[in-house]
């Protein structure tokens, strides 16, 4: 590692400066005009560039959002944990991350030695990639996915590649232009992100390739196992650290797939439990809400009625 390099990047920006002293949350309006939390390229980048390499701001949290542009998460030094799609992520030195402009991550608050190097790429700039990238390989597909996907799903990719020494002479490169610009360093970056997309399909069997959609299947079936197998005393709370989410998150996860909230899941398997106790058994009507995880006999009249027409005293004497 470059020692000049890496003390440069461990100064203080002035964004940093300004979260250290006044202790604030992330400043909006220095990556958005949107209303939605969506990182904009313009914030960055004129219009006439196409490749921006930024060290990410340390001290603070990223709440959940969204990029216009195609981005990769470098650690220089130190480490990334974040949430991207829903699975909780640490990035290691030298590891990388390509996401979408689809994806959501959250990052959690880097430290003083945490480096990360973020490039932000228009998706523009893959037509010029395109003309040299063979389209039968993981990347290729990954962008191509990206940028002409309609149903805008959210993909990264996660490369462990902290020891190919290729990519990391490339990264290397990339961040020396940027830190000391010169005449022909926009140029040179061009040329070098496209010798490390080659060097990236070259080594695509240290890649793991995630879709939102498959992240999502995985919260939700593990959810519905939960409340099937723990309905008695399951809780939100309970099941998203077991899963390693925030319960709002996972919350919104289950409506999303199920158009159902985790109540409404747990509710509805409490009472489908409590009408094959009343079925099959000949236990008190009040053991049996015990039994589903009620301790109000009026409320589970009210709901068992509300989704059955007649109260448990009624089902079990019509049986």
């Amino acid at each position: 590692m470059n020692q000049e390099l890496l003390n440069e990047l461990l100064q203080l920006t002035d964004e940093e400066n300004d979260i250290l002293e006044q202790q604030t949350n992330v400043s909006k309006d220095l990556y958005t005009s949107k209303t939605n939390f969506i990182i904009e390229s313009e914030k960055f980048l004129s219009k006439d560039k196409m490749i921006m390499v930024r060290k990410h701001t340390r001290f603070v949290d990223f709440p959940l959002h969204k990029h216009d542009y195609i981005e990769v998460n470098y650690v220089y030094n130190g480490e990334l944990q974040q949430t991207v799609g829903g699975r909780p992520i640490t990035l290691k030195k030298g590891e990388l991350l390509l996401l979408n402009q689809h994806i959501e991550h959250e990052i959690k608050a880097c430290g003083k030695d945490d480096i990360v190097i973020n490039f932000i790429i228009r998706p523009a700039f893959f037509d010029f990639i395109f003309s040299f990238l063979s389209s039968e390989n993981i990347i290729s597909d990954f962008l191509l996915s990206s940028l002409y996907n309609n149903t805008q799903n959210g993909q990264f990719l996660y490369f462990k590649v902290s020891e190919i020494q290729s990519i990391q002479e490339l990264i290397a490169k990339m961040i020396h232009e940027i830190m000391d610009p010169s005449t022909f360093s926009e140029s040179s970056i061009k040329l070098y992100m496209g010798l490390f997309m080659i060097e990236l399909i070259k080594n695509s069997d240290k890649v793991e390739r995630i879709e939102e959609a498959s992240i999502m299947h995985y919260l939700v079936v593990e959810s519905l196992k939960y409340i099937e197998e723990h309905y008695k005393e399951a809780s939100l709370y309970e099941l998203a650290e077991q899963l390693n989410q925030s319960h709002y998150g996972l919350s919104k996860t289950i409506k999303k797939a199920t158009s159902r909230t985790f109540k409404e899941l747990l509710q509805e398997r409490r009472l489908v439990k409590a009408k094959e106790l009343l079925e099959g058994t000949d236990l008190p009507i009040g053991m049996v809400v015990e039994q589903v995880g009620y301790d109000n006999i009026s409320y589970f009249y009210r709901i068992f009625k509300g989704k059955y027409g007649q109260t448990p005293k009624e089902f079990r004497a019509n049986k």
